[in-house]
Parts: C-alpha cells; sequence; structure tokens
C-alpha cells in the first residue's frame, strides 16, 4: 500500500456472506471509474468529502505514480457500507497495459460495473471484457458518465452499449433537464416508478413525473418492461402483458432483481458523480440486484498436487480456502496482501498454508520467470478492512468477504491459502502474457543485487511481469505488457530502492553457422624463457542441416598430431563455437574435420593445441562464409475481423509468413504467422495501435532460419 497507511480505530464486524457485496468498477481509461468510487463512498458516508483525480485526492488512486499520471495503475479495493449490507468496491485501472488488475478485480468480484462516458462510448477493451463476463455468467450493470461534459450524450451512448453489448441491457433512469436548453441534467426519471429524483435545489427531491415527461418516456418504458418480463419465471407473464393487463412494480421490481442477479439482464444507470446525481439509484441496484457471495459460482479446487478434492461452498464454518489477488509492498508496513476469502473465516496471527503454482507457468518456466513453486505454512498479520489507503483492523474475515492481509511474506498474488490440516489450490485466472521486452542496466555494478531483491518483489505482486537473464546476452531482460506498464515498474524500483537504472536494446539470441565448405589452418608458435608453446593444426567446416548441432571428425594419418591432442583441439573449436567468429554469437549446425597438422616432442601441449583449434576454426569460418540465423517464433494474433488485413500487412512487412487464419466468433479471427523474433520486440505496442486496443498475442519459438544476407552483414559490421 502507499505510505499514509493508518487505521482509524478498530472496526469489529461480524458480518454474514448475505449481506456482502463484491463489485468491481472496469471501463477504459477516463471513463470516471475512480470519480464514480468517490461517489459512492461519498454517498454512504465512508467518506466525508469527495476528493479529485486532478488533485491527487481521491481514496482508491493513492500511490504517488498515480498522482503523477493522473490515473489509476493497480487494482484498489474500497469498502463500505450501504442499506446494511457491507459493498465492497473494487477499483481498477482503464489502460490496457494493467488488464493484469482488471482480471484480478474480476475473480475477486462477484457482479461489475461496466463504466461509459457518455463522451467517448465504448471501445474495444471494455467490450472484450463484457464477453469475458458474459462467457461466466457474471452479472453486470452499466453506469453511464461524464453527463455534465460538453458533447456528452446519453442516447448516443446507451445505444452503443446495446449494439455493442446486446439486448439484455435496458435503462432503469433517463437523464432530466430542468428547463429548456439546460445541457446538464438535474435529475433522473425512474422508468418503473415514473417518479422524478430532482437535483435542481442542490438537495435531491422526489416527485411524481408530469404528463410532458411520461409521455417522453413511454417507448423506453414498454421496452423496459418488456424486457424484464421476458426473463420472468412466471412464463404466462408476458401474454397477460401483451393482452393488456397492468403488471404490479413489486412483481417487475421483483423479475428484475433476479434476472441482475442472474446475469441475464443488465440494467443501466445514468451517474453525474460530481453532483451525486444517480449514486443512490445506482447503491439501490448493487444492493437489491447483484448477488451476495452465497449465490456466485466458486472456482474449482485441488490439493496442491492436483488430486480432486470437495468443492468448497460459500460457508464461514467451512474449511478456509482464500485467494491473494493482489500484494502490495510498502516501506513502512511491508508486505499487504488484498484477500478474497471463498470458504472458512480467516482470522489475524493465524497459521495458514500457502500454495503456489500461478497459472501461466509450466512448472519447468515458473522459477525462471521469478515465480517458483512453494508449498510453504506461514502465519499471517493483523486484518483490515482497507478504504483505499486506510486500513481499519477487524477481527475476522469470513466467506465471502474481500480483506487486507499484513505480514504475509511468501505469498504471491494469485497463490491460495488455506487450512494446514487440508492444503489447497484454486484454480487459478486467466493472466495476459507480458510481450514487451526492456533490458535494465545497473548505473553501478554494486546495485546489480538490489535490482534482483527489487525485481522479485514487483514480479511477487505482478504476475503479469516476467524476468529473465538471457543465457546467450546475459542481458537482464524485463517482459512487461507496454510502456505505461514499465514505467510504473521503473518508478517502484527508483522510489522504493533509490536504484539509478538504465535501459538498454533488448538482443535477439542469434546463431552463426557457415554457409559453404571452408578450409583452416590454425598456427601457434611461441617461444619464452626457455619455455615454447608449439601446436598446428588444419580443418575443414562445413554447414549440417538445421539443428544437426555440432560434429568433430578425427581424420588424422600418420601421427602428425598425436592421440593426447586431439581432443584438445576438439575443445578449443568448441570454445570458439560458443564466443562465435563473427558478431560474438554462437555457432551450431556445422562439422568440423580436423586433417593434419604438426606437434613438437617437447613444447606441445593440451593449451597449445587448444589454441591452434581455436585459430583454425576463425580461418576456417572466414573461408567458407558466416551466415547468421534467427529465431523464428510462431505467433497467434486474435483480433476484430476489421482489422485482419492491416495486421497481415503489417506482418508481411516484418518478413513474417501468415500461415492461416480462423473465424473465432464474435466478429473476431485468429491470424497465425511464423515471424522473426528481431521483429516483434516492440511488437506489442504495435498491435495496440494496429487493433485499437483489441488485439492480443501469443508467441511460441519455433526454430532458427538463416536470416537475410544484407541484414545479417549490418549486424557482423555493428559487432
Amino acid at each position: 500500500m502507499a505510505s499514509n497507511v493508518r487505521a482509524r480505530g478498530t472496526e469489529v464486524t461480524h458480518v454474514s456472506p448475505d449481506r456482502i457485496r463484491n463489485v468491481v468498477l472496469v471501463g477504459h481509461a477516463a471513463a470516471g471509474k475512480t470519480t464514480l468510487v468517490e461517489a459512492l463512498l461519498l454517498g454512504t458516508g465512508a467518506i466525508g468529502r469527495a476528493g479529485r483525480v486532478e488533485d491527487g485526492a481521491t481514496t482508491s488512486d493513492h500511490e504517488e505514480i498515480e498522482h503523477r499520471m493522473g490515473r489509476s495503475v493497480s487494482l484498489s479495493v474500497c469498502a463500505t457500507v450501504s442499506a446494511g449490507v457491507k459493498i465492497n468496491l473494487i477499483d481498477t485501472p482503464g489502460h490496457a497495459d494493467f488488464v493484469g488488475d482488471v482480471r484480478a478485480g474480476l475473480r475477486a468480484a462477484d457482479a461489475a460495473l461496466f463504466v461509459v462516458s457518455a463522451v467517448d462510448g465504448v471501445d474495444g477493451i471494455t467490450r472484450m471484457l463484457w464477453e469475458e463476463c458474459a462467457a461466466v455468467g457474471m452479472p453486470r450493470a452499466v453506469v453511464v458518465t461524464h453527463l455534465d461534459a460538453q458533447r456528452a450524450d446519453f442516447d448516443e451512448a446507451l445505444a452503443v452499449c446495446q449494439r455493442t453489448f446486446g439486448d439484455g441491457v435496458q435503462p432503469l433512469y433517463l437523464p432530466v433537464l430542468d428547463s429548456p436548453g439546460r445541457e446538464v441534467p438535474a435529475g433522473l426519471i425512474g422508468l418503473l416508478s415514473q417518479s422524478v429524483v430532482d437535483y435542481s435545489s442542490g438537495a435531491r427531491a422526489e416527485r411524481p413525473a408530469d404528463e410532458e415527461q411520461l409521455s417522453a418516456i413511454e417507448g423506453t418504458r414498454s421496452a423496459l418492461i418488456e424486457g424484464i418480463i421476458q426473463e420472468s419465471e412466471d412464463d404466462t407473464l408476458l401474454d397477460r402483458w401483451l393482452s393488456g393487463e397492468d403488471v404490479g412494480l413489486d412483481t417487475l421490481i421483483g423479475d428484475l432483481e433476479k434476472a441482475v442477479a442472474r446475469g441475464s439482464f443488465h440494467p443501466v444507470v445514468p451517474v453525474i458523480s460530481p453532483a451525486g446525481i444517480g449514486v443512490p439509484e445506482l447503491l439501490e441496484v448493487i444492493v437489491r440486484g447483484f448477488p451476495s457471495p452465497l449465490e456466485h459460482p466458486l472456482p474449482t479446487v485441488t490439493t496442491p498436487s492436483g488430486d480432486p478434492r470437495e468443492a468448497i461452498t460459500c460457508d464461514p464454518t467451512g474449511p478456509l480456502v482464500a485467494e491473494v489477488v493482489k500484494t502490495t509492498s510498502d516501506p513502512y508496513v511491508g508486505r499487504v496482501s488484498i484477500v478474497r476469502v471463498f470458504s472458512g473465516t480467516l482470522v489475524p496471527e493465524a497459521t495458514v498454508h500457502v500454495s503456489g503454482h500461478f497459472a501461466r507457468f509450466a512448472p519447468s518456466e515458473r522459477a525462471a520467470a521469478g515465480h517458483p513453486d512453494h508449498d510453504v505454512d506461514e502465519r499471517i498479520g493483523a486484518l483490515s478492512q482497507p478504504l483505499g489507503a486506510t486500513l481499519n483492523p477487524i477481527d475476522a474475515g469470513v466467506a465471502g468477504d474481500v480483506l487486507a492481509v499484513a505480514r504475509l511474506s511468501r505469498a504471491e498474488t494469485g497463490d491460495t491459502l488455506s487450512d494446514p490440516a487440508a492444503p489447497a489450490l484454486m484454480e487459478p485466472w486467466v493472466m495476459p502474457e507480458p510481450l514487451l521486452p526492456t533490458a535494465l542496466v545497473a548505473k553501478t555494478s554494486t546495485e546489480d543485487d538490489k535490482l534482483m531483491q527489487g525485481l522479485a518483489r514487483i514480479v511477487a505482486e505482478d504476475p503479469t511481469v516476467r524476468v529473465e537473464v538471457n543465457p546467450d546476452t546475459h542481458q537482464m531482460v524485463v517482459w512487461v505488457m507496454g510502456e505505461s506498464h514499465l514505467e510504473v515498474i521503473l518508478d517502484k524500483l527508483r522510489a522504493r530502492h533509490s536504484l539509478e537504472l538504465d535501459s538498454e536494446p533488448v538482443k535477439v539470441a542469434l546463431r552463426e553457422t557457415v554457409s559453404k565448405l571452408g578450409t583452416g589452418h590454425g598456427r601457434h608458435v611461441k617461444q619464452s624463457g626457455g619455455h615454447g608453446q608449439y601446436a598446428v593444426c588444419d580443418i575443414e567446416v562445413q554447414p549440417l542441416p538445421e539443428g544437426s548441432g555440432f560434429e568433430f571428425v578425427d581424420k588424422v594419418v600418420g601421427g602428425s598430431v598425436p592421440r593426447q591432442f586431439i581432443p584438445s583441439v576438439e575443445k578449443g573449436v568448441r570454445a570458439q563455437m560458443e564466443k562465435g567468429v563473427a558478431a560474438g554469437y554462437p555457432m551450431v549446425d556445422l562439422r568440423v574435420t580436423l586433417v593434419g597438422g604438426k606437434a613438437h616432442s617437447v613444447d606441445s601441449s593440451d593449451a597449445a593445441f587448444q589454441m591452434a583449434g581455436s585459430l583454425a576454426l576463425k580461418e576456417a569460418a572466414a573461408s567458407a562464409g558466416v551466415s547468421l540465423l534467427e529465431p523464428v517464433d510462431d505467433v497467434q494474433i486474435t483480433v476484430d475481423d476489421e482489422y485482419v488485413g492491416a495486421i497481415m500487412g503489417d506482418l508481411s512487412s516484418r518478413r513474417g509468413r501468415v500461415t492461416g487464419t480462423t473465424s473465432v466468433g464474435h466478429g473476431r479471427t485468429v491470424v497465425s504467422a511464423e515471424v522473426p523474433a528481431i521483429e516483434l520486440t516492440r511488437y506489442a505496442t504495435d498491435l495496440r495501435s494496429l487493433a485499437h486496443g483489441t488485439g492480443t498475442m501469443t508467441r511460441t519459438y519455433v526454430r532458427h532460419a538463416p536470416m537475410p544476407q544484407h541484414q545479417a552483414e549490418k549486424i557482423i559490421a555493428n559487432s
């Protein structure tokens, strides 16, 4: 958490799962999510005064870099109470670089508020998140914001939402202008209640709608009622309504609440956050329409070894199973973990089992990526109810709740906490693959250890970061989601660890080989202080098929190279192959044949023949000609159909070979291609621009292939 973490009196709360609502706010950057959280907290009395994003004074944006950037960069939880129900508001970043925190928020929540600007509408990322939620049946509502901005158009925003999200999206309220020519709504009109909530006097006042207003909403109201009735469990209700029978308001509201909780109906609420317009109405939707944790399906649970075990239920008396959905580090309070409790009850100072096997990595890859496996017991610290950076101590966290846990030193984001007597592992959520690499260098060698420690802490917090030391280039490479993500990581390293860092271009692991048959003469003859070194060898080199590796063949006749020195020649050749002969990259796929040489009865030695072998390889490679081999990746790019042509054209410009396209439904296509890795180092950023934020990609190494000669010559010349 941020350094202003503090506790405001001990709050001992014994809340039951049916009185909890876990709500995640998602939407594009600058849609107004953080400002909406501030309005909801003010409306419930959790805060006394609403802060502004522009002033760096909001409850959920509490990190210094968020104040500087003027936007959210990490998940934040703000707990409040409305109508006797605890609401955990989970604010998430809107920028595509921080989608990992969005997915963590979706994991912790039981329902989602999609925040849509009345000025900017719906972007591609928001549409994709809606489809993900629809696939798992997560209940959703839409909040239309920025109605007080210039160019705001509620009708157009609603139409865009209905086109994008489907027919289940219907408004419960419409904005009301209290006088002709007024541009900013002064209140809302309820389509079901047919009453107006008026804020024109500065206070909330409710009155019946007048005749003109009733006439204006008639068509929209009928569409809403028909939509609710179609979701009703009473099959006769639609026929009765179409025949002219009046359907009671209580019946409509009851059916509406059930449909929202099922995730089959999605109400739209207009909100002007700074004025508080629509806030009580939205809170009513959250409290009455959104499901409690008791109604939300729970993830699959196994033993840490992957064996099946009994399914868990949202029962405070059941076995403890919880999950770390966010980890933060603070120089004053240490590591703080945001935890969703799925089963059982978590209490302070308890011993829990930590199972760490995050989804994205195969077992052999996790440690290299900075996420080693661990199955350990550890003692937790205090429990708190988070309000942004403020931590209010509590005495227990029951099934269904989201809370902050102190002193979890081993647990990372995505890890499972369980009863040590019955260790468990939750089915992990899907995290995106980081695809933008950057090489980091500490300005002084004495800071290398500090850099490794800092990166290890960041990796524990953020599963969308991968760290590796490239064994070929020896660079410290950090893989991230994008430029903004990298900026945040560098800021944390500098602020927390006082590190001075440089970044440099990532070197691609090329290989060298020979183009044709060549010969080389290696002569190492020295005389110094009465002790000489004498070794001469002659070799031939020739290329081998891809993937053949290295062969050493002995064709010496007549003992020109004594038998004991033949392995020395091979050792020298292998050592030079590791160093490369042209651009400093390892050599592969060649045969070296030792055909002759000379030795001295006294001055020849193992070291001398190693040096001769090295020199012979250099000369032979020069005579044969050196080719560079570059890694080629198989890429799978998923984009909206309208961008397929642009993607394929761009891949061709990168020397890519498109191998196929596959329609995956919902207007999206997977483009398969083989592309040289050297052309993909910044592709994550370029893809976002080409596909307007809707493109995703995976890449897998396939093979090394010859690099075009003109490009190879440039690299060799610059090496």
